[in-house]
């Protein structure tokens, strides 16, 4: 079976380097990708649980990136919907605007809108420093000081409870002076068999040392369902390798026989474009005049000079191929006006082209499969399900924000924190609580 799980991660690695490389070609503002090899189990020493946190329960938080709401149906996954039957599971999980893979990842974790946290989109201009993120930049990615809010691991270890992560957005960083106890800098390599066991060997430490919450990512459903658009049959044996390692990670668990919590999730959807008939950088858009980070299902507009903001807005809105919004005209369920941009990292204007077109900035055809739309598009969907002695049995909740997440692992964990600093509210989900 791991001979067939590790085929997938091959492809799947491959798909994503390519991926990576377009969106890097693609950008107006071009910063190296800074890829790595180190698979080493990363240790911060010295730290242990407190007497009072070695009785809490486990929380595994797992996510598989691109793993639409409704792909466990689709493609049959048996296991997560077993598992979820004997749990609780969504109809949907919302997506944080825009709906791509940082910022939902770090809304899981830190219970934030993308505005209110910082990572206002995959690529985007801090304006005050005038740096230019890029989620494929790995020294910038490993430096905290892009990531407002607490992420749960950090809220564990302020609280002695010790954390671990195979990977999730931020996990290497040093955010408030804190990375989880055990972790790894993100790469593709180490096969699924290997990961497994790290997680069991992390839970059976002593328990001062044993990690009460890890987080766990899949990248492959994304990678296949971009490369090749979400009805492709790649995308089910990419549903399938997610669904029995996810099967195999229990097993390997279940002989420890602890209290574990599973909460799967995924950061977004995926639906199928119009990569044929693209859209170019609309000619109304002078880049002498703007920054314009890569984008396919928005572009950011930074005015280099501000006197040219409105023109080219007027100019914008006689373009029937697109939308443009000035800040204080975007949708209020995006949480992505000016009053919301905590950190000045939002573009002046913001170009939308109409779904299911997107736009192409390089002369290179683009992938069939894209995300970053509107939240409330079906297809921009997220899963949720969960299991566990805290959850319920055989429960179906109706779809709600991915913000809430964060208070009900805090809620599970036994976690302090003050309700007023997130947007996320644990009323949303403490029904599914036993």
């Amino acid at each position: 079976m791991f001979q067939k799980l590790s085929f997938f991660i091959i492809s799947s690695l491959l798909v994503m380097v390519a991926a990576a490389q377009e969106a890097t070609s693609n950008s107006h503002i071009n910063t190296p990708l800074i890829h790595t090899t180190d698979t080493t189990q990363q240790v911060m020493t010295g730290r242990k649980n407190s007497a009072d946190q070695m009785n809490k329960p486990y929380v595994i938080l797992i996510s598989a990136d691109g793993f639409r709401a409704d792909f466990a149906d689709l493609y049959d996954a048996k296991n997560l919907k077993a598992l979820s039957k004997s749990g609780v599971r969504a109809q949907y999980m919302t997506p944080s605007y825009p709906s791509v893979t940082f910022p939902n990842h770090y809304s899981i974790v830190t219970g934030l809108y993308p505005s209110h946290h910082g990572l206002v989109d995959n690529s985007y201009i801090d304006v005050p420093s005038g740096a230019f993120y890029n989620m494929g930049n790995k020294k910038m990615v490993a430096e905290g000081k892009w990531y407002g809010g607490t992420p749960i691991w950090v809220l564990a270890e302020q609280q002695k409870m010790i954390s671990a992560s195979f990977y999730w957005v931020a996990s290497e960083a040093d955010i408030q002076g804190i990375k989880p106890t055990y972790h790894y800098i993100y790469n593709e390599k180490i096969d699924i068999g290997t990961r497994i066991k790290a997680v069991k060997d992390w839970l059976s430490l002593p328990a001062d040392q044993r990690p009460h919450l890890i987080t766990f990512y899949f990248p492959q459903v994304d990678h296949d369902a971009h490369e090749y658009g979400p009805n492709d049959a790649r995308v089910g044996s990419a549903v399938q390798f997610v669904d029995s390692s996810i099967n195999a990670l229990q097993a390997a668990l279940s002989s420890l026989h602890l209290p574990i919590n599973y909460v799967f999730v995924s950061d977004h959807g995926m639906a199928k474009v119009d990569n044929i008939h693209t859209q170019a950088m609309p000619k109304e858009v002078d880049t002498s005049f703007f920054k314009v980070p890569w984008g396919d299902a928005q572009l950011h507009l930074y005015a280099k000079d501000k006197s040219k903001i409105q023109p080219t807005y007027e100019a914008l809105k006689k373009d029937t191929s697109i939308t443009v919004y000035k800040l204080d005209e975007t949708p209020d369920y995006w949480h992505y006006k000016t009053k919301d941009d905590r950190y000045n990292r939002l573009g002046d204007l913001i170009i939308i082209p109409h779904f299911p077109r997107i736009f192409n900035l390089s002369t290179r055809k683009t992938s069939p499969g894209k995300h970053g739309f509107d939240n409330h598009l079906v297809e921009m969907r997220a899963s949720f399900m969960a299991w566990g002695p805290a959850f319920k049995n055989g429960m179906t909740i109706d779809g709600f924000e991915n913000v809430n997440v964060y208070p009900l692992v805090a809620e599970i964990l036994g976690l302090k924190y003050d309700p007023k600093n997130i947007d996320g509210k644990l009323e949303v989900l403490s029904p599914i609580l036993k």
